[in-house]
């Protein structure tokens, strides 16, 4: 994909179009290479075939415009194409969206963005739960600048540590962006188990004044007699 990327900027000024149709197509279909499409732009950008100038506000407008997609799916169809694209084990993920935005929103949009999967079903689930749009537009613009941002740069770095070995920038990058996504799934994993086992160590109470067990006084049902 790397060299395919090379001869696409030797010979075409649509690079830039191209990776921002790809990050769209990547934010509601996740099959597409996006982040890795952009981070091969970092690299190419350090060695002067692209422009930082230009890569990122594509790969930003790029994963909006495919976000906005996934959101309009997801409040146009809702629960009739639920049961078909999230099926197995995708459904987890927006169950589990759709818990987090009601409690963290917008918070959870941009940290979505990093996980795998989690963002289609992220703004796929605030489509379905009627996030209102000025909403979702805010924090998804915030969310796809970074995103950008971190991709492209991780590759420019890369690029300028291997100047002479572009492939080898593009593995360190690679290399960078798969520990970070890693780094994220861990965390994620931890925080969870932490929480199960809080729950188990601290079962809910049981509710005050309300006797239970061998506790609870007999009631004598015997008819009470005339005064």
């Amino acid at each position: 994909m790397f060299e395919s990327l090379t001869d696409l900027v030797s010979s075409s000024p649509w690079t830039y179009a191209a990776i921002l149709c790809v990050a769209a197509v990547d934010a509601f279909f996740p099959i597409v290479p996006a982040e890795t499409m952009v981070i091969a732009g970092g690299v190419l950008a350090a060695n002067g075939d692209l422009k930082l100038s230009l890569l990122i506000p594509a790969a930003a407008i790029g994963a909006v415009l495919g976000d906005h997609i996934s959101y309009t799916l997801g409040r146009v169809f809702g629960d009739r194409i639920t049961g078909r694209l999230f099926t197995g084990k995708r459904r987890k993920h927006l169950e589990r969206a759709e818990r987090l935005l009601e409690l963290r929103g917008g918070y959870l949009i941009v940290i979505a963005r990093f996980i795998p999967g989690g963002r289609t079903a992220t703004t796929f689930a605030s489509g379905v739960l009627k996030m209102r749009l000025l909403r979702f537009t805010s924090w998804d613009i915030l969310a796809g600048v970074i995103w950008a941002l971190y991709a492209s740069l991780i590759g420019f770095f890369g690029g300028k540590a291997f100047e002479d070995n572009p492939t080898r920038g593009i593995l360190a990058a690679l290399g960078i962006a798969f520990g970070v996504a890693g780094a994220i799934e861990v965390t994620r994993w931890w925080r969870k188990r932490s929480a199960t086992r809080r729950a188990m160590a601290n079962p809910p109470h049981e509710e005050a004044g309300v006797p239970t067990g061998s506790d609870t006084p007999e009631v004598d049902a015997r008819p009470t007699p005339d005064a």
